[in-house]
């Protein structure tokens, strides 16, 4: 509202200075240079929601002027145009292309937070690729090296070579808890993308020989499971049997694959002892399974700690 008493009142003062010209005393020539500087700045610097408008109702009472002496009327409009009407224009084309610009910059400074934000992201699913083959490939190898040690220390002849399995064995349980809580902080909970290096078979047999008491049973259809499929369910079977190995360790596990319409897998050993970890492995596991349009279920039933997950075999699509 202030500003806009302030332009009608230069646009008056720029109107009635255009009047009577036929002798222009020394101050009223100085005042239009003054007049037009102070039009721009207030222009530039303070502007008016509708300045046209004040300007317009100015300009209608110089054509009022006109209307009854023609030629002070001209001189007053005149005065009205070059001096405030042609300032205030170039003042307001300054303040918006100044906005213009202030804007590109904000623009840039969003695109930019943008593109930081993308490699911020990058960088956390890059960590949680890590992070999960790190727990899926380290903490199984870890825990077949446990196993592998304990069966030394049971067989072993000597005091010293017993005393040096259990050095190992506790080395490996500790090296494993360490991997687990450093997984902990590097995942976000995204699944590793990576495809396995081995089978569901393969897995198997190699932690029997570790000394890991596990039997595979599969019924069904024997083809090749389609590569997400296949992948899921051999990083369910991974982290079962190590969650076994480690929780319960000696007692018989058993893995059950069916493939009749749908994949159903089961692993299942006694409940000595129940996972008391982060819950990190299967909470991803269950979000794989998930994305594929299956389910993942855990827990204790009837004396057995048992990993049962469904897939259906088009979930590769």
């Amino acid at each position: 509202m202030r500003n806009g008493v302030v332009l009608a009142a230069l646009a008056v003062t720029g109107l009635v200075n255009g009047l009577d010209t036929d002798v222009l005393p020394v101050w009223r020539q100085l005042l239009y240079p003054v007049l037009a500087v102070l039009v721009y700045l207030q222009a530039r610097h303070r502007p008016v929601r509708r300045g046209e408008l004040v300007v317009g109702a100015v300009a209608a009472a110089g054509l009022l002027i006109a209307a009854v002496r023609v030629w002070e009327g001209v001189g007053a409009l005149g005065s009205l145009g070059l001096f405030v009407v042609l300032p205030w224009l170039a003042g307001r084309f300054r303040r918006q292309q100044a906005e213009l610009i202030e804007a590109g910059r904000e623009r840039i400074a969003q695109l930019e937070r943008a593109q930081e934000l993308v490699a911020d992201r990058a960088r956390l699913r890059e960590r949680a690729r890590i992070a999960a083959d790190m727990h899926d490939s380290l903490g199984h190898e870890l825990t077949l090296i446990a196993l592998r040690a304990g069966a030394l220390e049971l067989t072993a002849d000597t005091e010293p070579v017993r005393q040096a399995a259990t050095g190992l064995r506790e080395s490996a349980v500790t090296a494993t808890d360490r991997l687990r809580r450093t997984v902990g902080v590097l995942r976000e909970g995204a699944p590793t993308v990576e495809p396995p290096d081995e089978t569901v078979t393969a897995l198997v047999e190699r932690a029997a020989e570790a000394g890991l008491p596990v039997v595979l049973t599969r019924t069904g259809d024997t083809t090749p499971l389609p590569p997400l499929l296949d992948r899921a369910v051999h990083r369910v079977v991974q982290e079962a049997l190590t969650n076994a190995a480690r929780h319960a360790p000696g007692a018989p596990v058993t893995v059950e694959l069916d493939i009749t319409g749908e994949v159903l897998l089961t692993v299942a050993n006694p409940a000595h002892r129940t996972p008391s970890g982060d819950g990190s492995g299967l909470a991803g596991l269950a979000e794989r399974v998930r994305l594929l349009g299956g389910t993942l279920r855990s827990g204790v039933a009837d004396g057995r700690f048992t990993v049962t997950a469904r897939l259906p075999l088009e979930g590769e699509a």
